[in-house]
């Protein structure tokens, strides 16, 4: 019976050990996406800055023209919701925390009487929705650890025609934002209208702050804008999910290899223990026979 208790433990940390061997592996993997997917945001950031600068100077340059195509509208019929998540587990809370946001956001607009067209960008997203019964009206896949801008222009593209059509007024976007290595956030962010501060489209400056002029007007300006503006957010959603990603998998992979190495060390006390009272058992028996045989003489 010992014997056969200590094969069994023998299994189970061969198991124990090859899935440590995994999960290091992937802790490692992790860890070195999390410094490149750092740097491409950091590389990003000084165009999304920049869209974001030309965008508030031309509202500023003309405030009626700005709050036509920037003002949300008061009753919004149709909106479109885009969830980010990622297309792989084992990332800790960063695909639950994405989804639930995105369900409650769903159930709070059509609370309110708004019609939902939901998107999504990778297959945890898709396949969480259909479970529960939403359905996807397109879910893009195999780049949320590693997208391009040309995914955030498909992307764009295919959310924004709706709004450009006018079947919808408003296009919000739930994503996990990259604050820091400790401190990722989701975010619930609209991105058509154009988010815009209040200051820029409500009051109307003398002028323009500075010596920007612009050509042609800037109406026609910022409809062009608008769709490149929305590649560039659409695209730091992206790089900031994936690294958000990166840094959550790094965690959760660290802790399973941390609760390999503590199961491993507990299976060989347990198997120790079970191979001393085998051996035990065993020498007992030896004497028992001996003192049997000495009695019998």
């Amino acid at each position: 019976m010992a014997g056969g208790q200590e094969r069994i433990l023998r299994r189970r940390i061969k198991s124990v050990q090859a899935t440590r061997k995994i999960t290091k592996a992937m802790e490692l993997i992790a860890a070195s996406q999390i410094a490149r997917s750092q740097a491409r945001i950091a590389a990003n950031r000084p165009y999304r800055d920049g869209m974001k600068r030309v965008i508030i100077e031309a509202a500023q340059g003309d405030p009626a023209a700005a709050k036509k195509l920037l003002e949300t509208p008061d009753k919004v019929a149709t909106a479109v919701v885009l969830v980010i998540t990622g297309d792989r587990g084992l990332s800790g809370a960063y695909n639950s925390s994405a989804l639930r946001a995105g369900e409650r956001l769903v159930k709070r607009l059509r609370d309110e009487g708004t019609t939902v067209r939901l998107f999504a960008v990778g297959k945890k997203a898709a396949g969480f929705f259909r479970f529960r019964g939403l359905e996807v009206e397109e879910s893009f896949v195999g780049f949320a650890d590693r997208p391009s801008f040309a995914d955030a222009r498909t992307v764009a593209g295919v959310i924004a025609a709706p709004y450009v059509a006018g079947d919808v007024q408003q296009v919000l976007l739930v994503s996990t934002r990259f604050r820091s290595a400790g401190s990722q956030v989701v975010d619930i962010e609209q991105l058509l209208p154009l988010s815009v501060p209040d200051v820029v489209v409500d009051q109307a400056p003398a002028g323009l702050k500075g010596y920007t002029e612009f050509e042609p007007e800037v109406e026609q300006l910022l409809t062009y804008l608008a769709p490149r503006a929305l590649e560039s957010e659409i695209f730091s959603a992206l790089l900031e999910g994936a690294a958000s990603f990166h840094t959550s998998q790094q965690r959760a992979m660290a802790a399973a290899t941390d609760n390999a190495d503590d199961l491993g060390q507990s299976l060989t006390r347990i198997m120790n223990r079970a191979r001393q009272d085998s051996i035990t058992t065993e020498i007992m028996e030896i004497v028992g026979g001996a003192e049997a045989l000495r009695s019998r003489k």
